[in-house]
């Protein structure tokens, strides 16, 4: 049975080691690996790169841009000074690519960014996991794989187009059936309970702005 701390990164408990160290939910790593069997087929190299990832860990990395240690980019992967940066700004900056703690879909389980690994190598390029990679770069034959079979193995591409919320990314995917009700455990109040448990820098400013944050940015509904 799944509960409100499993959807929150809190509870590891249904969790199975997959591949080389990345957990996932058991069912979604029994599809993934019938997917990786038949892009093996198709000569893609389908690898993970991220699975699971706890609150703690979502945390560290919120914390991090919040205070400057790491670098913040716009939707379309540019540089942007923080310090000239208002509270808001950084806010939706981070945001824009990495979810507000409790509420990434990597808590679940259910979600994994991939890409093609024997290409990278054979590229020698310095793999970045940006858009460039999979438009027209080492990670292109598998983006144009997935468009056609991600579907069919019961996965979801939530992040294939930016709407003014989350940027767009191609190598994100989610095990549709477990993710659906996952995300029924989430709302704002229950993010916002848990945030206040925590020491998430920002915290006024996401209390300020929760609704938008949750409709913009949670539930991915971009500028509407």
């Amino acid at each position: 049975m799944i509960t409100q701390a499993h959807a929150l990164g809190k509870d590891e408990s249904l969790l199975v080691e997959c591949q080389n160290g990345f957990r996932l939910l058991p069912e979604v790593c029994v599809a993934f690996k019938r997917m990786q069997t038949a892009a093996t087929q198709d000569k893609v190299d389908l690898q993970i790169v991220s699975s699971y990832r706890g609150f703690q860990r979502q945390l560290q990395i919120w914390n991090n841009k919040w205070s400057g240690n790491t670098t913040l980019l716009d939707a379309n992967e540019n540089t942007l000074n923080a310090a000239t940066l208002t509270d808001l700004e950084k806010l939706q900056a981070i945001l824009t690519w990495s979810a507000l703690p409790g509420a990434s879909r990597h808590h679940w389980g259910t979600d994994i960014d991939v890409y093609d690994k024997k290409s990278v190598e054979i590229s020698q390029h310095k793999f970045q996991l940006v858009c460039s990679e999979y438009d027209n770069g080492p990670c292109t034959e598998l983006n144009n794989w997935l468009n056609q079979h991600a579907n069919d193995f019961g996965f979801s591409r939530p992040f294939a187009k930016f709407k003014g919320g989350i940027a767009r990314e191609p190598w994100h995917l989610s095990f549709t059936s477990s993710a659906e009700k996952m995300s029924t455990l989430v709302d704002e109040t229950t993010l916002l309970n848990n945030l206040y448990e925590s020491d998430i820098m920002g915290l006024q400013s996401i209390v300020d702005n929760m609704p938008t944050i949750f409709q913009r940015f949670v539930l991915n509904k971009g500028l509407v």
